[in-house]
């Protein structure tokens, strides 16, 4: 008998739960599975099924599934079962699901049917087993590993897969010293960041003056969970939302460098089965333009990234003005001309367009930069003003809006990034300065950002009076002074609010040797997993994994081949693994990867590992 732990138990565990039992259908081989997650098996912590309805996800349901297959006439099992939104329109019938940001606790209900799903397909000398414990240990035993639970249990493995997602660092620096300000005085509350379903925010009391650190995704989970979360509710009206309180919310005070909340995913235009081709960014045209030279990202792969999307975007300019036919011509004339960059703006201007400049990722990311405010009022007018637009663009969607359009497609490219730099394809001082510390905060900013609702709604708070934002470059501060945080925007005259609660709303950078998880610590003391160094400089904090299957290298440099880590654990060593799930339209990265890895977990013992 063959025996896998898969450690973790959300969609990536999940993934490769599905591609196992597919591939073990009619094998007959003995084959005994223990799936182990600290919180629920099946869906994991950030997906749990207890958490309330307003804390969403940020892509459409019509653009996920979890099976490697489209349903059939068969019943739901590894290889054909309905997309996110198929099953949603059964679960919750009377309205199509396709376009819709469902609760996270949503998906987590899909994930428990897939699981059901797969454990009624098993075949009889297949066993599964759901662990619900947390793993503290792993170590080699002989030809497999021994895996240490709570409670004292152990476990012995064949092969183990971890997939543990979101992890819980350790702070340092300038965080560590806000935490221990507030521990030296009781009325004062930190709380790190992570997933806001984990923070207790129940436990801010009804008027408290709170700081919120960062406007991206988390932030709008925040102010939900202390808005909505507290009885408040939104209401239309001709002018947009309007908010009333219910009466327990505390004031937020929220800031960012930009100082402005980030902007909202365009109403979706796409069918499920959508899928972009390239024209300027593709694997093959950016390699043969660095000519054998180790790739730089702003030099080699940045001008036709850029030349993608504003391709999208002028093909969206002239639809508007000239209808699709003329855009369509454009399209097929760019097409025509072989992906060459400077033919983009030749193009352009013969269909008239001079007069559109591209998509300036710096200019879109910080609307506010080197910009100073006299007062509030005038800060305020100008985000209101901006907020207003955001809407009005993600209004016309992800087709019709030329700069939604242009931002969407960002999207669509993720996965010819990650073929051109995952494993050091870049030069340590590009893959640092380049793509993690430029391209990647901006692309996430723009392209990925809250359900348009979201955007409303901060609207409405901010005129309600529930919600300010400080401004742009916001600090905070431990005031020995007043015993209190300070909230600070340099760039509006008078921009200065003491808080007592500090909440961070962001997520935490994966950085393996700042995990608090007694399992990374383990197998970083037992050379089991190392930190990927980029060239001997960039200590990029992500697990140093090889190549599909993705082996973890230990501390020697030698991969274990009866391991596999996938996902967040392996980001910077790859790119962008907080993807959710492959799309209805095919198998992406996130399902081959789980096949590569099933593949070879389920290898005969008798048979030499590579």
């Amino acid at each position: 008998m063959t025996s896998i732990a898969l450690v973790g138990g959300g969609p990536r565990a999940m993934s490769v739960l599905e591609r196992l039992a597919a591939r073990a259908a009619g094998s007959g081989e003995p084959l005994d599975i223990h799936v182990i997650d600290a919180v629920q098996v099946g869906c994991g912590r950030v997906w749990r099924t207890d958490q309330p309805d307003w804390y969403l996800m940020n892509t459409v349901a019509g653009e996920i599934t979890a099976f490697s297959g489209p349903p059939d006439d068969g019943p739901a099992r590894p290889g054909a079962g309905p997309s996110f939104a198929q099953w949603w329109d059964t679960a919750e019938p009377g309205r199509d699901h396709a376009d819709a940001y469902a609760p996270r606790r949503v998906y987590g209900r899909y994930l428990l049917f897939l699981l059901d799903a797969i454990e009624r397909a098993l075949p009889p000398s297949a066993t599964l087993h759901r662990v619900t414990a947390t793993v503290s240990d792993l170590r080699k035993d002989g030809e497999g590993y021994r895996l240490s639970l709570d409670g004292g249990r152990e476990l012995y493995v064949d092969r183990a897969a971890l997939v543990t997602g979101h992890a819980r660092p350790r702070l340092t620096g300038p965080l560590r010293e806000l935490q221990r300000f507030a521990e030296t005085r009781p009325g004062l509350r930190y709380i790190p960041g992570g997933s806001a379903a984990d923070m207790p925010l129940a436990e801010i009391p009804p008027g408290a003056k709170v700081g919120v650190i960062g406007m991206g995704l988390t932030f709008y989970d925040v102010v939900a969970a202390l808005t909505v979360g507290r009885g408040g509710t939104f209401t239309a009206s001709r002018d947009g939302l309007v908010y009333t309180p219910g009466g327990d919310e505390p004031f937020l005070v929220a800031g960012s460098r930009s100082g402005f909340p980030q902007p909202g995913r365009g109403r979706n235009q796409k069918p499920s089965g959508y899928s972009y081709r390239p024209v300027f960014f593709t694997e093959e045209r950016v390699r043969a333009a660095a000519a054998g030279e180790r790739l730089d990202f702003h030099r080699h792969l940045l001008p036709r990234l850029m030349a993608e999307a504003d391709f999208v975007h002028l093909t969206a300019v002239l639809r508007e003005r000239h209808g699709d036919d003329v855009a369509e011509e454009f399209a097929a004339r760019v097409r025509a001309d072989g992906g060459a960059v400077p033919e983009l703006a030749h193009c352009a201007a013969e269909f008239g367009l001079d007069d559109v400049r591209g998509l300036d990722f710096d200019a879109l990311a910080r609307p506010f930069a080197d910009r100073t405010f006299a007062d509030r009022a005038t800060f305020d007018k100008e985000l209101l003003a901006g907020l207003d637009a955001d809407v009005r663009e993600a209004e016309r969607g992800n087709v019709d809006s030329p700069v939604k359009a242009g931002l969407d497609v960002l999207r669509s490219l993720r996965w010819i990034i990650r073929e051109l730099t995952d494993f050091g394809g870049l030069t340590p001082a590009s893959h640092r300065d380049g793509l993690v510390g430029w391209y990647a905060p901006r692309s996430a900013f723009l392209a990925a950002g809250p359900p348009l609702s979201r955007v409303r709604e901060t609207r409405a708070l901010i005129e309600a009076g529930v919600l300010r934002v400080i401004g742009p470059q916001a600090t905070y501060t431990a005031d020995t002074a007043t015993g209190r945080f300070g909230v600070r925007s340099p760039r509006v005259a008078g921009a200065s609010e003491a808080v007592d609660v500090l909440v961070d709303a962001r997520i935490p950078d994966p950085d393996v040797r700042a995990d608090s998880s007694a399992l990374t610590r383990a197998l970083l003391r037992r050379g089991l997993w190392s930190e990927f160094v980029n060239g001997g400089e960039f200590a990029t904090g992500g697990v140093h994994v090889t190549p599909s299957p993705f082996h973890p290298l230990g501390a020697d440099g030698r991969p274990d081949h009866g391991l596999h880590v996938l996902g967040i654990p392996s980001e910077y060593s790859r790119y962008f693994t907080q993807v959710v799930a492959t799309g209805p339209a095919g198998w992406s990265e996130f399902m081959r990867d789980a096949d590569d890895v099933a593949a070879h977990m389920l290898r005969p013992a008798a048979l030499p590992l590579p």
